[in-house]
């Protein structure tokens, strides 16, 4: 199932997608879904990032620890 939504871009956007559909033969619709479909991929994955960093149970350390623990294990 799909839906329609309309979206305005600024005049310089919508040059170069209307560019780009034409130099690949390609639907607008298709880079626009592409596009989208990667940011929100990115957001959750930020997401989880955050989430992590705020769970108690889930300590940050530093490069240098992470270095050191990699070293162990290969030792």
């Amino acid at each position: 199932m799909t839906r329609s939504v309309s979206v305005r871009l600024a005049d310089e956007t919508a040059r170069a997608l209307e560019k780009l559909a034409r130099a690949t033969d390609r639907p607008k619709t298709y880079f626009i879904e592409k596009a989208l479909e990667s940011y929100l991929a990115d957001q959750a994955d930020y997401q989880v990032a955050i989430d992590r960093l705020r769970d108690k149970d889930d300590p940050v350390i530093s490069a240098a620890e992470l270095r050191k623990r990699i070293a162990r294990r290969k030792g």
